[in-house]
């Protein structure tokens, strides 16, 4: 008995010192910090049409992970981006967004057109994953037209086509006090007609006349028999929706047939390459809508701007802009949601509000669209001049 007593009594020991142990353990794993990152997939066009755009909003997301990770990460993590090409094709920014699930991301920032989005879309709702769209403009983005139902997980950090052409005619004429204008769109997207159609409402509600609307399509090069009869009706204002690659030369030829009125366009335009191709003294009395411009003086922007300077050795660009946002505000919804789990990012995404960023403050609305200014720019010598920022 005394055997067995002694035994029992250093068995009561024993267990005793492992219980002591593992509490100590246990204590220690509830003080780490998380373990692992928070994975972040940048489904981006880093090639094809779209790739100048694509390549700016993963350059600004980088940068602003960058600062976030330096800063001590979110949550007790370090950001993880992982960057894929979509190539500026909507099946393949689909199979990059399956593949990026497979891989554990809480969240993708882009694809950057509308059209990529919408390839990405039933991905990121079939796997519940928010998708932040740094520049996809058109409606249908974030909402089903057909039956008026919200994307629950996609959401965008720029302001919607309505808005931006609506901008434009207002600017037309409120500011270059035109009574009439043209419009000479890119037919082959949506994103342009939907352009068109919304500065058409807008002109014509303020007493304006639209005296004839003309297309041309993707790839087109050679705009000078719809120019030339565009400059017999002498408009006060042309209005070119579309992207920068058909509307550098469009403008190129526009001015060496004798055309000076002034010619507005959309976030579209922005790319070195505008410059490049249409020459500095041809964009002088040009104007676009867009984001973001490099000349405001408020001091978040002034910083963004000096840092993406040190960085990349230029001056951002409203994509370089909206892509560091899209990132910013994707670490703002973790923070408000507490924990890296997409569906509470979801709900913290829903419910943004007064987020300040590089491209102004934003509240998120019911269909996921930020309520933002917008701002007008004028292209003098080559560069662009901040006119106004536009509240909504």
């Amino acid at each position: 008995m005394k055997g067995i007593n002694r035994k029992l009594a250093v068995f009561m020991v024993m267990v005793f010192m492992f219980s002591l142990i593992a509490g100590c353990g246990s204590k220690t794993t509830e003080q780490k910090a998380p373990a692992g990152t928070v994975k972040v997939g940048l489904n981006m066009e880093l090639s094809g049409g779209a790739a100048t755009y694509g390549t700016d909003a993963r350059d600004g997301a980088l940068l602003a992970i960058e600062q976030i990770n330096a800063a001590g990460g979110v949550l007790g993590q370090q950001i993880e981006p992982i960057v894929r090409d979509c190539k500026s094709a909507a099946d393949e920014a689909m199979t990059i967004s399956s593949a990026l699930a497979g891989e554990g991301i809480v969240a993708q920032i882009g694809p950057l057109t509308s059209g990529d989005v919408a390839g990405s879309t039933p991905i990121m709702m079939e796997r519940k994953i928010p998708l932040i769209a740094p520049a996809a403009t058109a409606v249908n983005v974030t909402v089903n037209e057909r039956t008026g139902a919200v994307r629950d997980y996609i959401f965008r950090v720029c302001f919607i086509d309505p808005f931006q052409g609506t901008l434009m005619a207002q600017f037309a004429a409120d500011n270059l006090k035109a009574k009439t204008a043209v419009i000479y769109k890119d037919s082959s997207t949506d994103y342009a007609k939907g352009l068109a159609e919304y500065f058409r409402k807008t002109f014509e509600a303020k007493g304006g006349t639209i005296l004839t609307e003309e297309g041309f399509v993707k790839d087109d090069r050679d705009f000078k028999a719809v120019l030339t009869k565009i400059k017999t009706v002498n408009p006060d204002f042309i209005y070119v929706p579309g992207y920068y690659q058909e509307v550098a030369p469009l403008v190129k030829q526009a001015r060496e047939l004798g055309i000076t009125a002034p010619i507005g366009g959309c976030d579209g335009w922005v790319s070195d390459d505008m410059v490049k191709v249409a020459g500095p003294a041809n964009l002088n009395n040009t104007f676009l809508t867009t984001d973001f411009s490099a000349e405001d003086q408020d001091a978040k922007v002034v910083k963004f701007v000096a840092d993406f300077k040190a960085k990349y050795n230029k001056v951002p660009n409203s994509f370089n802009a909206l892509g560091y946002d899209a990132a910013l505000l994707l670490v703002q919804g973790l923070r408000d949601a507490g924990e890296a789990n997409p569906e509470k990012l979801k709900n913290a995404l829903a419910g943004i509000k007064d987020f300040v960023g590089v491209t102004g403050k934003m509240t998120m609305d019911a269909n996921h669209n930020p309520v933002k200014a917008g701002v007008i720019v004028e292209y003098y010598g080559g560069k662009q001049i901040m006119k106004a920022r536009v509240q909504p």
